[in-house]
């Protein structure tokens, strides 16, 4: 196969998928809405089945819910049927996965699930199925056709049922006004935790906090600045109070414009007002902050008084850029 023909099949397979994924909207119907409801309103958990792909979709589903605030857990159809279909509980909603809604396994454990007594919830690409006509709900994921060039392998198929999970998984997010702050609880580890709990104070807590008077000197001003190691230095009052900042960019152009240096003093080579953060905003707002501005450090305020400086190298070490 040439550049040109695999260029065309790949294209070829988006095109066919998107069409797949548009056709869901006229399935967005009243047996969306009462399914979207009675999960939301359940007060046991959303146990998601299939076989086959359709397992592999319910097992994606699961992972979306649960980490959305939706209890949900993984159920295979064929483990149903000798043994698992003691994890279903009482108060449990059943929601099944296939394609063709006829597959042995799927047509065992509808009536089953029925005759426990739990809603039962189809999700199912053909609405003269087994599976549909014995759902109490049934989510319409019928699909024109697969991407595959044979129109058999579940491809166009598979990504409509991860749609329509993803959009009964939004809608419950925004039933239970699930947040950021809910989010994060969900997912403490990794980059996107820290982007959604880690703040400045924590940050900058770890680094020197370089601070001198407005009448240090020339001499101390350096110093300080190397022995801290952050390439900037905070100009603050007796008070505690933020006068400026001064930065390795503040020496070199004073030093470009001055010949006499013997008498400088911080509050002359200052930057008045300087970009500062409060100590309790999210690390990932000072990364917006930073950018923003086209700086790489800013002082951290607490409570009116200098509390340090949050520089861009720290965001970067945790994983927040």
């Amino acid at each position: 196969m040439n550049k040109e023909k695999i260029i065309s099949v790949a294209l070829r397979t988006i095109e066919t998928e998107t069409n797949a994924v548009s056709g869901l909207r006229q399935f967005i119907n009243e047996d969306f809405v009462k399914a979207t409801e009675q999960v939301a309103g359940s007060k046991g958990r959303l146990v998601v089945s299939g076989i086959g792909k359709s397992a592999i979709v319910a097992q994606k589903i699961v992972a979306t819910l649960n980490s959305t605030g939706t209890p949900a857990l993984f159920m295979h159809a064929a483990d149903a049927i000798h043994g698992d279909l003691g994890m279903i509980q009482a108060d449990d909603i059943v929601l099944l996965i296939s394609k063709s809604g006829d597959s042995p396994e799927i047509k065992v454990l509808t009536p089953l699930v029925t005759n426990f007594g739990n809603t039962l919830i189809g999700m199912v690409g053909n609405m003269q199925s087994f599976l549909a006509r014995h759902s109490d709900i049934v989510l319409n994921t019928t699909v024109e056709q697969e991407a595959c060039p044979n129109n058999l392998a579940p491809t166009s198929s598979t990504t409509a049922q991860m749609v329509m999970g993803d959009a009964l998984a939004v809608c419950l997010m925004e039933m239970k006004e699930f947040n950021s702050k809910d989010f994060a609880k969900y997912h403490p580890g990794g980059t996107l935790g820290k982007r959604l709990y880690l703040r400045v104070e924590e940050l900058a807590s770890q680094n020197a906090k370089p601070r001198v008077l407005p009448t240090a000197t020339l001499k101390e001003v350096i110093v300080e600045m190397t022995e801290k190691r952050l390439g900037a230095t905070a100009v603050v009052e007796e008070s505690g109070t933020i006068a400026g900042i001064i930065t390795d960019g503040d020496l070199r152009r004073m030093l470009e414009k001055t010949d006499s240096i013997r008498d400088l003093k911080a509050k002359d080579i200052m930057s008045s007002h300087p970009k500062t953060i409060e100590a309790e905003i999210l690390a990932v707002l000072a990364l917006e902050e930073m950018r923003r501005n086209d700086i790489s450090q800013l002082l951290v305020e607490q409570e009116g008084k200098y509390a340090g400086i949050i520089h861009l190298h720290d965001l970067v070490k945790e994983g927040i850029i």
